[in-house]
């Protein structure tokens, strides 16, 4: 099974990056996991012309092949403006394009961090219908820290075990559901 992980954050720093990588742990001795890191992918801003024009960019092929490849989606995404950030929306219109869409049918759980007191639920609240739309299997239950800034020690592991559990439990779930429904 092959678990795709990725953060909507582009900063090296970001708190839902730290919040990756602890997902990211709990999942390895469960599935194979492919960490992508969008800001690698250097994609551009999403424009029917430039996709007319010069087709699909190599980095959104990248990550289209690399969503087509998995069976689920561990997704980190804070919140920006009580919504998600514009990276990772373009990041999803670009990999929705037609022919194909790489998440119809792939099992998500999404998780996020924020500093503030409501801990991104309105950023994964607002990215819920975007996947369900590309017909997703959004997991119910989410991991969402508040107070981020200091749920991490410096080595960016999580302090606090009652979250260390949580996030354990959700990553058990994914692996569970995408193995029901997968076959993987």
């Amino acid at each position: 099974m092959i678990i795709v992980a990725f953060a909507g954050s582009l900063r090296k720093a970001s708190l839902n990056r730290r919040l990756l990588a602890a997902g990211v742990e709990a999942l390895r001795p469960h599935a194979t996991i492919d960490v992508v890191d969008l800001k690698e992918l250097a994609l551009p801003i999403y424009d029917g012309d430039l996709e007319e024009t010069h087709g699909v960019p190599a980095g959104v092929r990248t990550f289209k092949d690399r969503l087509a490849a998995g069976h689920g989606i561990l997704l980190a995404t804070p919140e920006y403006n009580h919504s998600i950030p514009g990276p990772l929306k373009n990041a999803i219109d670009w990999a929705s394009r037609p022919p194909d869409n790489p998440f119809r049918g792939k099992v998500a759980l999404l998780v996020g961090a924020s500093p503030g007191q409501f801990g991104a639920v309105r950023g994964i609240a607002a990215l819920r219908p975007v996947l369900t739309a590309l017909n997703a299997h959004l997991l119910p239950q989410t991991v969402m820290i508040q107070h981020a800034d200091k749920a991490f020690d410096t080595d960016g592991r999580l302090v606090d075990p009652k979250i260390q559990a949580q996030i354990e439990k959700a990553c058990a779930e994914l692996v569970r559901v995408t193995r029901l429904l997968t076959g993987s």
